[in-house]
């Protein structure tokens, strides 16, 4: 998915108006220059006298005229530049003004998106994945096993792989993670993880709680939605690159709950689109909370990592 029409031209929009903003800027230094540095303005009528008369002999088959243009024109930049600096100005005060030398302000360098451009990309997908504090302690350069031994710890080191797998193929192939497992074992690490990477290479990530996702699907439904807006959650859902449900099952489960979730799962499925989904139930729990079908594109459609073990928020605690 990463950015809508809309966004992509907002962007484009910001360019324009940086360009504009400079622009201004330096216009506004050169009427100043003019108006205070004596003998400058001429200078600059001088270059484009010299450029004109330079054609015109071209034009009439005269060879030498473009290598006199160029001597002329170097000597006008070095008296100009002197000037500048003899008034207590640089010498690259009346260059042109760029917010990004790299791109001249344009976004792109050739026709490849240059840094700073890629950077607003991602700095509108953290706004929208509703995780950008979230993400500062939950990456891989947070990763630690020190609180897992034994069976436990075998089972991380396997979440922790599979995460790197749907990662590193994701422009190829968009599989589903399913963690589960007992409180505080590193399931929404996990998911975090997977989101900041995703996110640093320009895919759109969205993240919510189970029940802030079935309650804010509630409301547009049944309460305050327009069809427009409703429309555009669903589009938002279904298209992303990657769906984030967090702590399945700490929401209240009746029958909307179940046939909006199933319909989650499936039509991304459809779509081809990932999505993750950590929760402190068994499988056997999800299968009987939920329905058979739901629990069958479960274990058709994700891979399924379980991770156990104590509490490491506990364990922190008890630490301090």
């Amino acid at each position: 998915m990463g950015l809508t029409n809309a966004q992509y031209d907002a962007i484009i929009k910001d360019y324009d108006n940086t360009r504009m903003e400079n622009r201004h800027i330096l216009e506004k230094r050169r009427e100043y220059v003019y108006s205070h540095v004596d003998g400058y303005k001429e200078l600059d009528d001088s270059v484009i006298s010299v450029s004109m008369e330079s054609v015109k002999k071209k034009l009439a088959g005269d060879q030498t005229a473009m290598n006199e243009l160029h001597s002329l024109l170097d000597e006008l930049r070095s008296m100009k530049k002197s000037l500048l600096v003899g008034a207590g100005f640089s010498e690259d005060y009346l260059d042109d003004i760029y917010t990004c030398p790299d791109c001249k302000d344009t976004g792109y360098i050739g026709s490849e998106k240059c840094h700073c451009f890629i950077k607003q990309i991602t700095n509108i997908l953290y706004d929208q994945s509703n995780i950008r504090e979230f993400l500062k302690e939950n990456n891989f350069t947070k990763l630690s096993t020190e609180y897992y031994s034994g069976e436990d710890l075998d089972l991380f080191n396997s979440a922790v792989e599979k995460s790197k797998q749907l990662i590193n193929n994701f422009s190829v192939e968009k599989s589903n993670l399913l963690f589960f497992g007992t409180v505080g074992t590193g399931k929404s690490f996990l998911s975090g993880c997977v989101a900041k990477e995703l996110i640093d290479k320009g895919y759109s990530v969205i993240y919510y709680s189970s029940i802030g996702l079935f309650e804010l699907l509630a409301k547009e439904t049944f309460h305050t939605g327009s069809k427009d807006d409703l429309y555009n959650l669903y589009d938002y859902l279904y298209n992303c690159d990657l769906l984030i449900i967090d702590d399945l099952g700490t929401e209240t489960t009746n029958s909307f709950i179940s046939s909006q979730l199933f319909a989650l799962i499936n039509e991304r499925k459809l779509r081809k689109k990932s999505t993750i989904i950590s929760t402190n139930l068994s499988l056997q729990e999800i299968r009987d909370r939920y329905s058979d079908r739901i629990f069958s594109r479960f274990v058709n459609s994700f891979t399924v990592c379980k991770l156990a073990g104590k509490d490491i928020r506990i364990q922190k605690k008890t630490n301090k």
